[in-house]
């Protein structure tokens, strides 16, 4: 019988959920971030409040695994995983912020492209973090997170190569060498997620 005094553990799967679906959010608002580039520096502020809002919910997360005695699963993978999220988050806040930064007239194609990708592992993550609590049917989700993170190596290797066969200002260049790069730690950042999940199932199979 659960002790009164123990929380129950789990409202951790849906405080992973409401971290996954923030992050989700965040992708999207990058997405329209290039999509709608005209309007740039106030969806980069709704990114910057999405980061903070992954921050908070970060917070309660690592208060709730300091109060609770008994854990879904081991409490390194809950730190893993809540810090991947984290890293989701942040750089698809810091794509936003470096093109407002430098001063970046326009999107490139590949950019948008990326920026989709993201939002596809995203929506995968989510929704494998809805079917954690019964460690069931996930591996779908990690396999396509994968292929995705495949698909957007290709999609960064084209795009830097693009960027010295067009006769491009060099200072151009170096910019965009900065946006794709984060572009694509966004992308292996949601295949990190990914991997602690898979791990985390592996564990409890």
């Amino acid at each position: 019988m659960r002790l009164p005094f123990i929380p129950r553990e789990e409202k951790f799967f849906d405080m992973f959920e409401e971290d996954a679906v923030n992050v989700l959010a965040a992708a999207r608002l990058l997405e329209r971030f290039f999509g709608d580039y005209h309007d740039r520096e106030r969806i980069a502020q709704e990114l910057r409040e999405a980061e903070h809002r992954g921050d908070v919910l970060s917070h309660d997360i690592g208060h709730r695994l300091a109060s609770t005695f008994v854990t879904p699963f081991a409490r390194e993978d809950i730190h893993q995983l809540i810090s991947r999220l984290d890293d989701i988050l942040d750089f698809v806040e810091e794509v936003a912020d470096t093109c407002v930064l430098y001063k970046i007239e326009s999107p490139t194609p590949e950019a948008a492209e990326q920026a989709q990708i993201i939002v596809k592992q995203c929506e995968e993550l989510v929704s494998a973090l809805q079917k954690l609590r019964s460690f069931k049917d996930i591996q779908p989700h990690w396999i396509e997170i994968h292929r995705l993170e495949n698909e957007g190596d290709r999609i960064a290797r084209n795009a830097v190569a693009d960027l010295f066969s067009d006769g491009r200002d060099p200072v151009d260049v170096i910019k965009w060498k900065d946006v794709y790069a984060l572009l694509e730690e966004a992308v292996d950042a949601c295949e990190d997620a990914a991997n602690v999940i898979e791990r985390i199932v592996v564990t409890h199979a």
